[in-house]
Parts: C-alpha cells; structure tokens; sequence
C-alpha cells in the first residue's frame, strides 16, 4: 500500500482594513503574506490596511498579496482575519460556511450582535481563545498580554503624574524619597511583565491571585521574592487603601473576567491614584470598570483615575502586529493540507477559539450572558459529518 498525502488545498485569505476602536494593527504583516503566497496561497489585502503599523501597500504587493480597494472584494475570501471585533456592517458582508478569526470584546457586544453572527452561518473564531495543544496556553494572549503588561506600567506612571490629574508621585521615588505602590491581581503573563517593568522603574509590587503554583512560578521566573497573596478580601481592602496603582490583570480560558474589587473597596482607595484595568475586553475586574478608547483613555470616579482601553497592544501597532502575524501564519500553514476547516475539527486548542459554529452558538459563557441556547461544538461537528 503506498502512503497517500493529502492534497494541498490552497486557501483564499483576506485581510481587511480595520475602522473601529482606533485599532491600528494588522493581521498578517508582508513578510507573513510572503511565506504564505510562496505556499501557493491567495492573500487579499484591502488598501491601506497596514499603514498604520507602518506596512505601505508597496510591501503587500511585492510579497505578493493582491491589494482591493475595497471591503467588499476582501469579504470574498474563503478566510477572514481581524485584528478588531466585526462590525454589523462587515457582518453583513459575509458568506455561509466562512471562517472569521478576530477578537471578542464582551463589554461591547450584544444578543443581536449574536444573532447576525449565526444568521450568516459563518464559523467564528475568537483568537484570545485559540489554545496551543502542546503547551495549553493561548498564544494570542500571552504575546498581547506581554505587550499590555509592559505598557500598562507606563501607562500608570504617566497617569501618576500632575499633568495628567494624577497626584504628582514618580513611580520608582527617589533616594529618600519612597516609591510607589503597585497592586497587581492575577498572576499570569501579563502580571510577569508588569512586575518586570514595575521593578526595573523602582516601584513596589504586590501580586494577588487565588493560584498560589502561579504565585510560586512567578516568584521563580523572575528569580527574587515578592510580595505575594492570595486574594483574601480583608487583606486586599488594606493594600489598595495605601496603593498608588493597581492593575486588573485576569484572563478568563471561558470568557468573562471575574470580579475582584467591589466598587467599595475603590471608594477607599487615594484620591489621585491610578488603575489600569488590562481584564475590560472580557468585562473587567473592577466593578467600576468600562470600556473606553484610545481618544478618550480614561474616566475618573470616586476619585480614582481608570483607564479601561480594551486594544492596549494596539498603542504600539508595529510590535503587536509582528507577533499576532507569526502566530496565524504558523497556522494558516498548518492548514494547507485540507483546509481550515479539518482544522479546527483536529485540533482541541482551535476548537476551543469556535464561538458561532454554522448558526449556533457554541460558547457557553456567552450563551449565558445573553440568555441564548449554546450547543457543545463536538456534537455539531458529530452530526455535521
């Protein structure tokens, strides 16, 4: 018997130009569009979807993209990337049986939102949920959560400042002058950098989260012993009261971000003080948290100055668009032997990134937000095939 490969089957990809929630990042960069057009692939670009992660038109076309100049010819393709949630509109565009891979905000979506979704009976992906078979991480997450944590810590320490309504503290403090306070809940990737950015400006860090094996891993990547608890409501009360910053740092691997700090415990908190909740794109952990932009960053209540940009990897769109391009390229690679679709059904980690499948919702958590039916995606996989 002679071993048969399967036949490459080419894939039709599509990149649009993002317009909403002043998203400046893109999906593929050209050197990605290259490797993937050099597999024989057909990738269409619309005009301009790259400038503003400073990718001209020019890189596309000699990678070897076909540029459209507009949305209507890149909805065409077979496979859809985004970088931003689709619109209604950009709904509106797609076909049965499509596959959309973009992010999911939650605070920002809604039951018809939904519905229009499996109306279209598209398959839809949400690429924070995409999970890696091997390592069991979420690869889109810890490269955007590396980027927030970092960013976050810079974020902060501008907002410290009086010219921003801050209460004119400098992060890291001076010699006889003591530094500021960081409270930071959860202890993931993006509580890994926002420690190593916090510590490299001098300030003081204290790590909240109920696992303490990941308190204990943190403590080892970082090689030094930090202050660490697990979230205990009385002792938390007592560390925001005295904190300069806290950072809302919880991933939710089901989709909604839990709620840490009762809007109580922020009335306590100094006047003048900052947080930065990184958790908003899946709801937030502060009860005081809501969504804002980029335009308009941050809100003030009880005081407490919040900055809640769900896009934060998006202020530094070069980097971010880098690191989410290497991670669809690898797969879209991986998906030349049958398709996408095979795809997904083979592996359990893009399974676990399907939240519309062919008209029917197949997230649980956002089923129950909305109060929709959900249905477990394997058994609709069973009966499709």
């Amino acid at each position: 018997m002679l071993d048969v490969h399967p036949r490459q089957q080419r894939l039709f990809i599509g990149i649009p130009k993002e317009t909403t929630l002043q998203e400046n990042r893109v999906a593929l960069v050209p050197h990605a569009v290259a490797t993937l057009t050099a597999h024989g692939h057909r990738v269409i670009v619309e005009n301009g979807a790259g400038e503003k992660s400073s990718f001209s038109d020019y890189e596309y076309a000699e990678a070897g993209a076909q540029l459209a100049h507009n949305t209507e010819e890149v909805f065409k393709a077979d496979v859809l990337l985004k970088v931003a949630p689709p619109t209604h509109a950009e709904i509106e565009l797609m076909k049965p049986g499509q596959v959309i891979i973009s992010p999911i905000h939650l605070p920002l979506m809604d039951a018809e939102y939904i519905a229009q979704l499996q109306k279209k009976r598209v398959i839809a992906l949400a690429m924070e949920y995409i999970r890696d078979d091997e390592t069991g991480n979420f690869p889109v997450v810890n490269a955007m959560s590396e980027i927030s944590g970092t960013s976050a810590i810079l974020i902060a320490a501008e907002l410290l400042s009086n010219t921003r309504g801050g209460k004119g503290v400098l992060l890291g403090g001076i010699a006889g002058v003591p530094p500021a306070k960081v409270i930071i809940l959860g202890a993931g990737v993006v509580a890994e950098f926002a420690t190593r950015t916090a510590q490299g400006l001098g300030a003081e860090v204290r790590i909240f989260d109920n696992n303490v094996y990941k308190l204990m891993q943190l403590q080892s990547q970082l090689g030094r012993q930090l202050h660490t608890s697990v979230i205990n409501p009385s002792h938390l009360k007592e560390q925001l009261q005295t904190a300069d910053v806290a950072i809302g740092a919880f991933h939710s691997a089901s989709g909604g971000s839990p709620l840490i700090v009762p809007e109580e415990m922020i009335m306590r908190m100094r006047p003048g003080s900052v947080i930065v909740d990184i958790s908003i794109d899946q709801g937030g952990c502060f009860e005081t948290s809501k969504a804002t932009t980029h335009e308009k960053p941050t809100f003030v209540q009880h005081g407490v100055i919040h900055y809640c940009v769900p896009n934060i990897p998006s202020r530094v769109a070069r980097t971010a668009s880098l690191a989410i391009s290497n991670i669809f390229a690898s797969m879209l690679l991986r998906a030349e032997a049958g398709g996408v679709l095979p795809l997904i059904i083979s592996q359990p980690g893009l399974r676990n990134g399907v939240y519309v499948y062919r008209g029917s919702l197949t997230n649980a958590h956002i089923g129950e937000r909305f109060q929709i039916r959900s249905t477990d995606l394997d058994l609709l996989i069973t009966s499709h095939f």
